[in-house]
């Protein structure tokens, strides 16, 4: 469609995150909303030299791999304009060894306590538009334990309760926070371990207002 925003979805990786499924969903938040939307599962094309003609990239991806350069141009792109989104391993654990790109990433999944467990979102932020009219709520999956950027804002926070990792008793961290890499808004969230768990209507609201946020489509 001529005029339509463009969006970039790379997908791939760990198949228990069912990154297909979860790719689609990107899809279908986006597509509705004017977005001429792109899923691959080509790593390579993060790296084009088109990359900076897309409004928004949105990684569904773990770990996999990318050159230094790749990273670079990709990060050239972000710092220029592009919006950056991911959702539990997409950004968290993708593309771990290259550095331009977990500088922008601005966080790093290291553990998750008990693995699948019932913890609360605490909701911090609710005045802003990502996050109006959500409370806080359980959610039963992976409670992400991250190392994170200080200049993130958060929204969204857990704390650990110590039941599985004592050490780490009454530890608060990010679920959802945004952030700004040169021009580029980043917006990330831990919550959805499988493609399911998108539907969860809390989960799809902060995930959908994430990706047009990411994209200029609504107000900081």
């Amino acid at each position: 469609m001529a005029g339509s925003r463009k969006a970039l979805v790379v997908f791939g990786g760990m198949e228990l995150h069912t990154p297909r499924r979860g790719a689609e969903t990107v899809r279908d938040l986006l597509e509705p909303e004017g977005f001429e939307v792109t899923l691959t599962e080509d790593y390579d094309v993060l790296g084009a030299d088109d990359i900076g003609s897309y409004d928004l990239v949105v990684p569904v991806v773990t770990d996999g791999k990318l050159t230094r350069e790749q990273g670079q141009r990709l990060t050239a792109a972000i710092r220029a304009g592009t919006g950056l989104a991911g959702y539990h391993m997409g950004l968290a654990t993708s593309f771990r060894d290259c550095v331009p790109f977990r500088y922008a990433a601005s966080c790093y999944w290291v553990a998750h306590p008990g693995n699948i467990i019932t913890y609360r979102v605490d909701v911090t932020r609710p005045d802003h538009p990502i996050m109006a009219g959500i409370e806080s709520f359980e959610h039963t999956s992976e409670q992400y334990y991250l190392n994170y950027d200080p200049a993130v804002e958060v929204l969204a926070t857990t704390t650990f309760s110590g039941e599985f990792d004592p050490w780490r008793k009454d530890i608060a961290m990010p679920v959802v926070f945004t952030t700004m890499h040169g021009a580029g808004r980043v917006f990330y969230s831990s919550l959805g371990h499988t493609a399911d768990e998108l539907e969860i209507p809390q989960i799809r609201t902060i995930l959908k207002r994430g990706l047009l946020w990411c994209a200029r489509s609504i107000a900081s």
